[in-house]
């Protein structure tokens, strides 16, 4: 899709279709909206005063009119943006991908927005064409026909008055962030005969090509010699093989001090049947989708590579299939993790902590002074926060409150539960160090964070459960249903934040 940057006169844009975001409370005669209605011939002006549009979010109407002299479009979208004084730049992606999945519907082949907003045009252009990105993000793969099609291909975001290199250096950013979204989301959706451990390791291998980053991949044989008995007892009841996927980003001039490196950890199960503690049959095609906090991980590293911040960044990804055969883990068994920690298996399918034992351990044993896990780890946090917000937990309040803010700027909430050393004595085994599950019924996502924070070390960590936000039951008007990519924008704000 290509990118325009406006900074002139908004109407005589030379696309086919307009949108503008009015705010509550605004009349036709608020700046940047005069034009608009005159170049409608009062529509504007009329479907605001008779309140049909009331400028709330998630409002649209839709104008046509007969273009006259320079002004090429015919049809304007007018989206409600709420309060003017709380936008925020996840506000002006979801106008933008409501502009153009309202205008791919009626075929057209060019758009324009003009958020009319306070923040700056390299914010705003970045949002922008982001939220249009995501927007033509669909589920249809692999159907042989009546796919969606995208018809926009020019998206042009206006600030009237700004640089147009300010523009271009935001919309540059909202490609690759768009773009980077849009592959982890493509990722999470593959079928699990497809995105295998090994498959998923490959498409690893091509973006760190494809970008710079430097790729290693762990297989099974050098697993088992580094000691990870935890991670492999995920996956010995699997014909598929385990990776260890590592990406390293190493900016050409680190303004990093004392050594800092950032670590982001995926939980990469891809497809996750509970092990030999069988999961009911209704809903386990879902289990998929298993994988997304390794999607997310990889999609983030794919945009640190191309946006290159200053800082060292570590991705690491466990990739695993979690199956019951013969050989498969059994209630009951005891593990020796990378660590040296023995683990009481008391529920196989509580194998996403098992995983991420090892792998936040090898992140630290890399040199990783903070780390920040994401996984799709349990249910409770659906029943707890349902899919509004993503769980964090951590051992350092200052990391956990950065990631939390940056969330708020991306439009992803993140919501802090406990874990004090009391939930933790909840974990302890009677016949090794500690069981992968607490007690029955009782604050199941704080257990798993419990059990994952015992493999860390010295490091700064912070824990995502992603399982209530990685995935979209329901179409919006700016976004398809299925996965979100949650977390990748909060995390590349945290790591430019870090330079």
């Amino acid at each position: 899709m290509k990118s325009l940057a406006i900074t002139g006169n908004f109407p005589e844009a030379n696309v086919e279709a307009l949108a503008v975001v009015v705010y509550k409370g605004e009349q036709a005669t608020s700046a940047g909206l005069k034009e608009l209605d005159a170049v409608t011939g009062g529509i504007l002006g009329s479907v605001i005063s008779s309140e049909e549009f009331k400028g709330e979010s998630g409002e649209t109407v839709l104008v046509r009119f007969a273009p006259k002299g320079k002004v090429k479009a015919n049809r304007l979208l007018l989206i409600g943006g709420g309060d003017k004084n709380e936008c925020k730049p996840y506000h002006v992606a979801v106008a933008a991908g409501t502009a153009m999945r309202a205008f791919n519907k009626q075929k057209v082949k060019s758009v324009a927005l003009s958020p009319r907003t306070s923040l700056d045009a390299s914010t705003v252009a970045s949002a922008a064409i982001q939220g249009a990105i995501c927007s033509t993000f669909e589920l249809d793969k692999y159907r042989s026909s009546d796919k969606s099609k995208q018809t926009v291909t020019t998206f042009g975001v206006h600030v009237d008055g700004a640089k147009p290199a300010d523009l271009k250096k935001g919309l540059t950013r909202g490609e690759i962030v768009g773009d980077s979204m849009n592959f982890a989301r493509d990722l999470a959706n593959e079928p699990p005969n497809v995105l295998t451990p090994t498959e998923m390791a490959n498409r690893a291998v091509k973006v760190a090509k494809e970008t710079g980053l430097k790729c290693e991949i762990l297989d099974e044989a050098k697993m088992i010699k580094m000691g990870m008995g935890s991670l492999m007892s995920v996956s010995i009841g699997s014909e598929q093989p385990a990776k260890l996927i590592v990406l390293r980003y190493t900016p050409a001039k680190s303004t990093a001090k004392n050594k800092e490196m950032i670590a982001l950890v995926g939980k990469g199960i891809t497809f996750d049947t509970g092990g030999i503690s069988l999961k009911p049959g209704e809903g386990m095609d879902a289990m998929k989708y298993d994988m997304s906090g390794g999607a997310t991980v990889i999609g983030t590293m794919r945009a640190i590579a191309m946006l290159k911040p200053t800082v060292p960044v570590l991705g690491v990804v466990a990739a695993v299939e979690n199956m019951p055969d013969g050989k498969a883990s059994r209630p009951s068994d005891v593990v020796t993790a990378m660590n040296g920690k023995t683990i009481e298996i008391l529920n196989t399918d509580a194998e996403g902590r098992l995983i991420l034992a090892d792998a936040v351990a090898y992140a630290e044993k890399q040199g990783a002074t903070s780390i920040i896990d994401m996984a799709t780890l349990t249910g409770a946090v659906i029943v707890a926060l349902g899919d509004q917000n993503t769980g964090i937990m951590g051992n350092d309040q200052g990391l956990v409150d950065e990631i939390i803010e940056c969330g708020k700027e991306n439009g992803e909430g993140f919501w802090q539960l406990p874990v004090s050393k009391e939930y933790s004595k909840q974990i302890k085994s009677d016949i090794a160090d500690i069981k992968n599950i607490g007690p029955r019924g009782k604050a199941g996502t704080i257990m798993g964070a419990v059990f994952i924070q015992e493999f860390v070390d010295k490091a700064k960590w912070a824990h995502l459960d992603i399982a209530g936000t990685a995935w979209s039951d329901a179409a919006k008007p700016h976004a398809a249903k299925g996965p979100t990519g949650v977390a990748i924008r909060s995390l590349l704000t945290l790591v430019e934040r870090s330079q």
